[in-house]
């Protein structure tokens, strides 16, 4: 698989959960690279000293303009499959292979992770809004999404090479499946399981939802 399949960790300030979550993954067989977005304490020291590679912003631009270097750093490369997974431990490396392997079979080019077939650790209001956006984010696409706000999932060469975003923080993901949907590309989901413990969100409650509404008003 090392050749084949990067994981990619878009991460601020996490050097208290980092370490275990690149090792991990390095024990899947990936490669590894830590998108350190401006982050003020030891992260990227801690990820190299994982074994990971870090590819850093010298100042915090937020998530999406971690994925938007993580997608640049992916088409100079010869991977084949990019797996982007969140730095806080909610997603559990250990579903790499799977992800890999599901792709591998069934030829799709965007592969979500599924937590709504087990939501009784997600807290409520995070599954509600987790259930409207991807209802509607599914309609934009085109496709029946069940989990569009998952940050667990794995794009294709063939996908990203075709994928031009317009936004740069976290609605980024939703365009991605957007995008997907209307190239024509079939987005699959796979079961994972729902970790949390105690993570808080970096989304902003009023300037992210902002920004979302006027994705949604642009695509429709």
């Amino acid at each position: 698989m090392n050749s084949e399949v990067v994981v990619a960790i878009p991460a601020y300030n996490e050097e208290k959960r980092i370490e275990s979550v690149v090792r991990r993954c390095r024990e899947s067989g990936a490669q590894v690279w830590v998108m350190d977005d401006g982050s003020s304490d030891r992260t990227g020291e801690v990820s190299k000293s994982s074994g990971a590679t870090v590819i850093r912003h010298e100042i915090n631009q937020g998530k999406g303009m971690a994925i938007r270097t993580a997608l640049d750093a992916f088409t100079k490369s010869n991977h084949q499959f990019l797996i982007f997974m969140d730095a806080d431990g909610q997603h559990d490396p250990a579903m790499i292979p799977a992800f890999a392997e599901r792709a591998r079979e069934s030829g799709c080019q965007v592969l979500l992770g599924n937590r709504m077939l087990s939501t009784a650790k997600m807290p409520t209001v995070r599954r509600w809004t987790n259930q409207f956006m991807s209802w509607l984010v599914s309609r934009l696409a085109r496709q029946d999404v069940p989990d569009t706000q998952c940050g667990y999932r794995l794009l294709g060469r063939e996908f990203v090479l075709k994928f031009h975003p317009t936004t740069s923080r976290f609605d980024l993901e939703s365009e991605m499946i957007i995008q997907a949907g209307r190239l024509g590309f079939k987005i699959e989901s796979i079961v994972i399981p729902t970790i949390y413990e105690g993570q808080g969100s970096h989304i902003h409650p009023v300037w992210d939802t902002i920004r979302f509404v006027n994705l949604v008003l642009r695509y429709l």
